[in-house]
């Protein structure tokens, strides 16, 4: 019997530079039923893109240019012709920034299949000052058959498409987390991710830091490490500098991706200031090398940030989480009780699972 044609709209390249959990989770899974499936990967530009075939599934690319301002609205533009052509026997589509999804599957008769790992067009179109979130919510009550990467989101799908079917299939981890040693001083505090404040919330943790530490709840000689680079780099540098802690913090730059568990499973623990976030891989991957988190009460983080993994505080809450900073800083035997249950807590977070699971939602649409 012949594999089953998947045409995969993956908005983002797992090769472009500095590609998210999105385009991560793509590539997981996709390599996991590459057997099952005949899969090919269409993406938006980005310069230098060229296709390529990986693990057995083809990747090529949409739209009319490859810089940012034209590459996405092309490739969302491109995405009813690039089903024709493909003639697939299932569409995957992941839903992308800035405005999720414009309901393609109004504009086929092939099944489709929503993969929502975000819906952040309201604080986009506030961040851009476009009507972007009416463009999501007409584009979500088009979508029949969705599936979610958190309880949260999935709710969420749920009362803006009552009629659609919403499959929760969180994201995995990959066997290293599981395995890196917990060994190394475990000293000072670390943030993983892009240096941006808009959705990472990086301006309020320095200043959730300066208040913890000019207070003395941070203990004297532990240090901020930021890794990660992105377009808000310098005027956080400028921010630190405002607030009087350049003298503990240290903005340590790109962390390779084949470093980031050791380097995470260094941390005393990771502070997570995100505003929101799609599922919070970060978070993952920290207590599954036994580190606790600290983050921000919201949406996509309640899973996996509770009292028995880190410490969850109320949503942009400064002093709450400054009050969070000090606590896990000052009381090492809590953070390695908090280190030990975050490891249990993900251990069921494969991307084995994960890819099992997406592919019985495409065998019950297929009607295999």
């Amino acid at each position: 019997m012949s594999r089953p044609r998947v045409l995969h709209l993956g908005f983002e390249d797992p090769r472009k530079p500095g590609a998210g959990g999105g385009a991560v989770r793509t590539h997981e899974i996709n390599s996991r039923l590459a057997d099952r499936y005949d899969i090919t990967v269409v993406s938006a530009r980005f310069p230098g893109c060229t296709p390529y075939e990986a693990e057995g599934v083809r990747y090529t690319h949409a739209g009319a240019a490859d810089t940012y301002l034209l590459a996405v609205p092309s490739y969302f533009l491109a995405q009813p012709w690039t089903v024709r052509k493909h003639r697939p026997d299932l569409v995957v589509e992941d839903f992308g920034a800035p405005i999720s999804t414009w309901g393609l599957p109004r504009a086929t008769s092939r099944p489709v299949v929503g993969v929502v790992q975000w819906l952040f067009a309201e604080e986009k179109g506030r961040q851009y000052h476009l009507p972007l979130a009416g463009i999501e919510r007409s584009g979500v009550r088009a979508h029949r058959r969705l599936v979610a990467v958190s309880d949260d989101l999935g709710d969420r799908l749920r009362t803006l498409s009552p009629g659609a079917q919403v499959d929760v299939v969180p994201n995995g981890l990959p066997p290293a987390a599981f395995t890196t040693p917990q060994t190394g001083a475990r000293r000072h505090v670390k943030y993983l991710g892009r240096l941006e404040d808009a959705q990472k919330g990086l301006g309020l943790l320095l200043e959730a830091w300066a208040r913890a530490t000019t207070s003395g709840a941070v203990p004297p000689g532990v240090e901020l490490h930021l890794g990660g680079i992105g377009p808000d780099g310098r005027r956080l540098q400028d921010r630190a500098a405002a607030l009087g802690v350049t003298g503990s913090v240290r903005f340590v730059g790109a962390i390779a991706h084949e470093e980031r568990f050791a380097w995470l499973a260094d941390a005393a623990f990771v502070a997570m200031p995100s505003r929101y976030e799609t599922f919070g891989m970060v978070a993952a991957e920290s207590l599954a090398v036994g580190t606790p988190v600290v983050a921000f009460d919201i949406d996509c983080l309640r899973t996996l940030v509770t009292d028995g993994t880190g410490r969850r505080v109320p949503a942009f809450d400064v002093p709450a989480f400054a009050a969070a900073l000090g606590e896990l800083a000052t009381d090492r035997p809590l953070r390695e009780r908090l280190g030990a249950q975050g490891v249990r807590h993900v251990q069921h977070l494969t991307w084995d699972n994960a890819a099992a699971a997406q592919a019985a939602v495409y065998d019950e649409v297929l009607g295999r």
